[in-house]
């Protein structure tokens, strides 16, 4: 089944019997202009080409140790660049995705030290904050009709100003403070933190989520009723309220995913360094949405997969780690990140013009 899907009924008719007629509209593509109009199959290429440079230019990378290293930095950035790919496909963004992740952190290391609870109590109530915020996100979309990047933009400078602000205020500090010695840090850190051995190689159980919740995305858009409701308010919305699509809830579902991967992101940060600076997360979203679009996502919705956005991640992890192994000033890594996206750009719009080209 073709991983690039689009919100049209679909048409059944009976075969026609006798010979089939064809002409240059309708004769069968080639297979390789098929793969093309895949949305994963370009960032694949370019994954892979990314991969094979950092192997000549970096020798370490060519180590195991290293790779899982890679995986490590893909995943953190790949579990966000999930939902953010799925609300895309929707045909929305979310501006605050990035710092909603160190609002989850902050609440739950807050909430557990503050009150000194068992440290789940937090856990559990970032969660709801973060589909909180996700909900509020799509409801303000869907009831005032303002473009998702208002709404988001509205709530990414609000929950900056709050980080800040209320951080300081109960810690009378910028970070919050170590919660490692508290009642089910332990348990919680296993579950977001911990790591595994293979061949000698410490391997982050990101990397597992990570390639868990791909597969899981993938079944949903491919396989669900879900899915194909996404493609459809991601490619018009109108039509598919017409049809009996549940736009409004559909918009706010996917808002809340995106709140989802944000809370566990956090939980991952904050478990790993047992604080957390209410400073951090600027920026974020764009490298999540730049993975979504070096995907294969269409800004414009209706279009896209969660295994391009995997790819994505990988070379953003590839270059971030690969410019330390080969040694070179990391102040580039951010002109590598243009580049990739710009590039990407380029590539997904030339293979959608060659697939569909008759």
């Amino acid at each position: 089944m073709s991983m690039a899907r689009h919100a049209e009924p679909a048409v059944t008719s009976p075969p026609a019997s006798g010979p089939q007629q064809t002409d240059g509209r309708t004769s069968q593509r080639p297979l390789a202009l098929r793969l093309l109009a895949r949305p994963e199959v370009g960032v694949f290429l370019g994954a892979a080409a990314v991969y094979v440079f950092f192997l000549v230019a970096a020798p370490p990378v060519r180590e195991w140790s290293s790779m899982a290293n890679i995986l490590y930095q893909s995943s953190t950035i790949g579990i966000m660049a999930l939902p953010v790919a799925l609300l895309m496909i929707g045909g929305e963004f979310d501006l605050s995705a990035g710092v909603a992740v160190i609002t989850s952190a902050l609440t739950a290391s807050m909430l557990s030290y503050q009150l000194t609870m068992n440290v789940w109590v937090g856990v559990v109530v970032a969660l709801l904050v973060s589909l909180g915020i996700g909900a509020f996100n799509g409801w303000m979309l869907v009831k005032t009709g303002l473009p998702s990047f208002l709404v988001t933009l509205g709530t990414f400078l609000i929950l900056q100003g709050v980080n800040l602000a209320v951080t300081k205020l109960i810690t009378t500090n910028v970070a919050t403070d170590d919660i490692s010695d508290m009642d089910g840090f332990s348990q919680a850190k296993s579950l977001f933190a911990s790591s595994f051995e293979v061949g000698g190689v410490q391997v982050k159980i990101t990397i597992v989520w990570w390639l868990l919740f791909a597969a899981l995305a993938t079944w949903v858009l491919l396989r669900t009723k879900y899915g194909n409701w996404i493609f459809a308010v991601g490619g018009n919305k109108e039509s598919a309220r017409a049809v009996g699509v549940p736009v409004t809830f559909t918009k706010i579902s996917l808002f809340m995913l995106v709140g989802f991967g944000a809370w566990f992101v956090g939980m991952h940060q904050l478990f790993t360094f047992n604080t957390v600076q209410s400073g951090e997360g600027v920026g974020q979203e764009l490298i999540y949405i730049a993975a979504a679009v070096i995907g294969g996502c269409l800004l414009t919705g209706g279009y896209g997969s969660a295994i391009g956005p995997v790819f994505g991640a990988f070379m953003f992890g590839m270059v971030q780690q690969g410019i330390v192994y080969a040694g070179w000033n990391p102040d580039w890594f951010k002109a590598f990140l243009g580049v990739m996206l710009l590039g990407a750009v380029l590539i997904n719009l030339w293979v959608q013009r060659t697939a569909t080209r008759r």
